[in-house]
């Protein structure tokens, strides 16, 4: 039983937030009273509607607002044509859907839907509701399904007739309708569950995990690029690893992440973690910490991934031990493999498997025993993802041992110490040869072609393993080089 006490917080609680909604809308006034006042001069009704109204209770409300009327697609376009900005159509109209500008403000107009599914695929046969509460019983979740009437005169009225506000208040995710039909609707929204565990820092509601758990399969049926966008927005979220962790528990990770449930099997060398895979949502808790203003995704799915080779290299060693010899070369290639299977760009995936590839490198290190050849090499393998590499070398440490702990971490700074120095003396940003292929074609007598680019190599490891040289040293390195070739 909820006690009197229990009841007046939560009710307070909820007209603070209210109250606090109030004030956020209340400063786009000027977008939202003129827009009401042009749809009601016209005899339509005008609501602002789910992540909208959401974001405004919880004082995150953005430059993105969606509307619902029920006003049809092409009368909308007549409404705020010459008063919204700009205003296009980019296929969304097919759907309902109008998208406007207006003072900064992206306005996406829809009118009222009552959808049906065909469930083999995802694509809704597009249907025009009558009314708000048809509207917003096909939502997704309860705190996506709650409205803001925008009147004429600039008065607001919160509406929420399924108790998405209740379920605000409690952090709880849970659907308008029975979570089966509507994960059957649309699957994409079982991994939107998990976006938004992570976004919201809320909790599935029981029902909701179980339907998840029983319906996980049926995420195949959603396209590469939009599971892809749910992925980067959970782990873009303030709460990454329990969506991650929600995925994992599911059985959503294994359709479209399996390399990251899969490390749940593995016991790290160390044995500092119950298994590698808790081991990695440390790291990326770690690297999130080291983040300066908007969540790195690149950095964010290295620190995830940067272990996910070691149950494809465990060895039992001798006396108990395991180990996980090469696990960085092969992870390297799994994330190019799952990256493009769920069709990142190429520069992306690329710079996530380089940071894997590149992580362990460090334990190389040791008590500084590297040469200043080996240190270039290290800056110039990374490039521009050196200052990334930086902050994933040091999230990876995970030791409980807070001597060992301390140890590495002031090994890592004479690491990057001496970087600076060598930085400091020459153009590690650019390590090039110290003739280019001009002036090798003149020393040489070459004409463009292979053995150019071969003679150009040579000079650039030169380069890497005693530094700058002086042109005359360059020239005689390379003609006795040359000698040998031919």
């Amino acid at each position: 039983m909820v006690s009197p006490k229990s009841e007046d917080a939560a009710l307070d609680r909820r007209t603070r937030l209210l109250a606090a909604a109030a004030v956020s809308l209340g400063g786009l006034s000027d977008v939202l009273t003129p827009l009401g006042e042009l749809f009601a001069a016209r005899g339509h009704e005008l609501y602002l509607v789910g992540g909208s109204v959401r974001d405004a209770v919880l004082g995150r409300l953005g430059t993105d607002l969606d509307f619902t009327t029920d006003a049809r697609p092409e009368v909308v376009q007549d409404i705020v044509r010459g008063w919204a900005d700009n205003l296009w159509d980019t296929g969304g109209l097919a759907f309902g859907t109008v998208s406007a500008v207006k003072a900064g403000q992206q306005l996406e107009i829809t009118t009222f839907r009552a959808d049906s599914y065909d469930r083999v695929s995802r694509n809704p046969e597009v249907t025009f509701g009558d009314s708000l509460e048809g509207d917003l019983v096909r939502r997704d979740f309860t705190v996506n399904a709650m409205a803001v009437r925008i009147g004429a005169d600039g008065a607001m009225e919160f509406i929420d007739p399924l108790g998405g506000m209740n379920a605000l208040l409690k952090g709880v995710l849970d659907t308008p309708a029975a979570p089966e039909d509507s994960f059957n609707d649309d699957p994409l929204r079982m991994l939107r569950a998990a976006r938004f565990v992570s976004q919201l820092g809320f909790e599935p509601h029981p029902r909701v995990r179980d339907a998840i758990t029983a319906m996980a399969a049926q995420i195949d049926r959603i396209t590469a690029e939009r599971v892809r966008v749910e992925l980067d927005k959970l782990i873009a979220g303030a709460h990454p690893i329990d969506g991650i962790n929600l995925m994992c528990e599911t059985g959503l990770a294994q359709r479209v992440l399996p390399e990251v449930p899969a490390m749940k099997l593995e016991i790290d060398e160390h044995h500092q973690h119950k298994d590698v895979y808790w081991h990695s949502l440390t790291v990326l808790e770690q690297a999130i910490d080291q983040e300066e203003g908007d969540p790195d995704l690149i950095l964010r799915w290295a620190a995830l991934l940067h272990d996910i080779g070691k149950p494809d290299t465990k060895r039992n060693e001798p006396g108990g031990g395991v180990s996980f010899h090469h696990h960085e070369v092969v992870g390297a290639k799994m994330v190019r493999k799952r990256m493009r299977a769920l069709k990142y760009p190429k520069q992306f995936t690329e710079d996530v498997a380089r940071l894997v590839f590149l992580h362990l490198r460090f334990h190389g290190y040791g008590k500084g025993q590297w040469t200043d050849s080996a240190v270039r090499r290290y800056v110039t393998d990374a490039g521009e993802l050196l200052p990334r590499l930086h902050k994933l070398v040091r999230a990876d440490c995970t030791t409980r041992n807070k001597r060992r702990a301390a140890a590495l971490r002031a090994t890592y700074d004479e690491l990057e110490a001496r970087i600076e120095r060598l930085r400091q003396q020459e153009d590690l940003a650019k390590v090039r040869p110290d003739l280019d292929g001009t002036a090798i074609m003149e020393l040489l007598g070459l004409s463009p072609g292979p053995a150019v680019g071969k003679a150009w190599r040579y000079l650039k490891e030169l380069r890497l393993d005693h530094g700058p040289l002086t042109r005359a040293e360059a020239e005689s390195a390379l003609l006795e080089w040359w000698k040998t070739q031919n």
